[in-house]
């Protein structure tokens, strides 16, 4: 019963930050609405659903676990859950894409407390994170998870492969790396773009542990990422399946969502279904 009634207000939180974070997208006038509403609950089981080990009031203490935002524009996603955690006000988040706002259209290294990554050029975060991971097992002994947020279209990158073959190389057990396969990128389908399947068969190979998820089932993402966290011989790759533009029907699996403002009837539309009646 207890697990349920949690359950119970993760999704909840989840129905917050999708509606706070195209809030802030709309009053920008500008931003990916696609994969930032399609990753929301991935976002709930890392930030409150016990996986990660993080505290907003000691945003840089030294045991934390790190996240990295590789597809850096899903950062609507991100900001909405690090105010909703208390890492700063949910104020800030309608600053988002303005001239002089730390809420950037991509993240950026210590712009607001919890951010740890630069994003923008896609498959640099993986980098990152693979790299923080060797730093921090190899060098300072310690037992910190690195979590990567990764998209499917980054792996279209040649830098997204050799990050992922070191990774493997070098067994880091304490990378894991979420993959949100959405099947779209900017210009259409994922696979008739730039096929990436068999995914999974691919980071075997490279020496990796592969699970899969429904990236909307937040009990079966939190059990997924346990399960990630307890495989200590080698990296982890977690494809979470989700749903671009989730919870506005008419975004639903459309690529033309991936980086469309809305605006006008269609942003009005969108506050509704994800249950702003109230508007702006």
């Amino acid at each position: 019963m207890e697990s349920e009634i949690n359950i119970k207000k993760l999704n909840g939180i989840a129905k917050r930050i999708r509606q706070n974070a195209i809030k802030a997208i709309i009053l920008a006038g500008s931003g990916h609405c696609a994969g930032t509403l399609g990753i929301a609950d991935v976002l709930v089981a890392l930030y409150f659903g016990g996986i990660m080990r993080h505290d907003p009031s000691m945003p840089n203490m030294r045991s934390r676990d790190r996240f990295f935002l590789s597809a850096g524009h899903l950062c609507p996603a991100l900001y909405a859950s690090l105010a909703e955690a208390g890492y700063f006000p949910k104020r800030e988040l309608w600053s988002l894409r303005k001239l002089g706002s730390p809420l950037q259209g991509h993240t950026y290294y210590k712009s607001m407390p919890g951010v740890e990554n630069t994003s923008g050029p896609l498959g640099h975060g993986i980098s990152v994170a693979v790299g923080t991971a060797y730093a921090l097992r190899h060098f300072e002994k310690s037992n910190q998870t690195v979590f990567c947020l990764s998209s499917d279209g980054e792996h279209d990158e040649g830098q997204t492969w050799e990050a992922i073959m070191f990774a493997g190389s070098k067994r880091l057990p304490n990378l894991k790396m979420i993959i949100d396969r959405n099947n779209i990128q900017s210009d259409g389908a994922t696979e008739d773009i730039m096929p990436i399947e068999p995914l999974a068969e691919k980071y075997e190979s490279f020496n990796w542990r592969v699970l899969e998820v429904d990236g909307h089932n937040i009990k079966d993402i939190i059990d997924t990422l346990n399960e990630a966290k307890s495989i200590t011989e080698k990296p982890v790759c977690v494809i979470a399946h989700t749903i671009p533009g989730k919870g506005v029907k008419f975004m639903e699996g459309s690529h033309v969502w991936h980086a469309k403002p809305l605006e006008g009837q269609e942003a009005s539309e969108a506050l509704k279904q994800l249950g702003l009646k109230s508007g702006l």
